[in-house]
């Protein structure tokens, strides 16, 4: 789904078929509770960037979250797919307090203004170099709060990957790429160690079901 030339009915169907993985797997869950802790301490509105947000699902359900815990969070979530822009801004259509850009973070950077970023199962797309390069950017930001939802690198993993994605999904470059991001993705502790090179000292680390990791770090 990363190559460049995928056809964009075809990618919206993988899209669609992701979003659906997600809240099986309840990524939004496992995002909201460290956020919620964070926007509760603060003592003015937080805004909270979403990289490589795909479907947009993740930030529309976090932002319905924070609706009814009457927290005052702006969610944008960007990708550097138009494809998947214009498919997380019609799924927001109804929805208040989102914006979706067009933005290649490893090479943007992050916006200004931002206090909380959220990388949910990005970062097994990245080798070493590109996982670095993300993670100084973060370091540069103004953001205070970094939250990482990803894939565990293990056997069980890549059986659940490879039998979910055929149970949740039609597409089938869900069911390829299933399976290849868990052989890509990185255990808990290398995700960690790789926020210590990068300048992202004292992350945490716990693992989360179904064979995930939620990394968080706070400046």
């Amino acid at each position: 789904m990363d190559r460049p030339d995928i056809d964009p009915a075809v990618h919206q169907r993988a899209l669609r078929g992701l979003a659906r993985i997600n809240r099986f797997s309840g990524s939004a869950r496992i995002v909201w509770r460290p956020l919620a802790e964070f926007a509760r301490s603060q003592s003015r509105p937080i805004h909270v960037l979403d990289i490589a947000t795909g479907a947009g699902d993740l930030p529309i359900a976090l932002a319905k979250r924070a609706i009814r815990a009457n927290l005052p969070i702006r969610f944008t979530g960007c990708d550097i797919s138009a494809t998947a822009v214009t498919h997380a801004q019609n799924q927001s259509a109804s929805e208040g307090g989102l914006t979706f850009i067009q933005r290649d973070v490893l090479r943007d950077g992050i916006p200004d203004g931002v206090d909380v970023v959220t990388c949910s199962l990005f970062l097994h797309h990245l080798e070493d170099a590109e996982a670095l390069t993300l993670f100084g950017h973060v370091a540069l930001s103004s953001a205070r709060l970094l939250i990482v939802n990803d894939l565990a690198r293990s056997r069980t993993g890549f059986l659940l990957a490879s039998i979910g994605t055929r149970l949740l999904s039609r597409s089938p470059v869900v069911h390829i790429d299933g399976p290849r991001s868990v052989r890509a993705a990185y255990t808990p502790l290398e995700a960690v160690a790789l926020t210590e090179r990068a300048g992202l000292r004292g992350a945490s680390v716990v693992r989360r079901w179904p064979c995930r990791f939620l990394l968080s770090w706070k400046r």
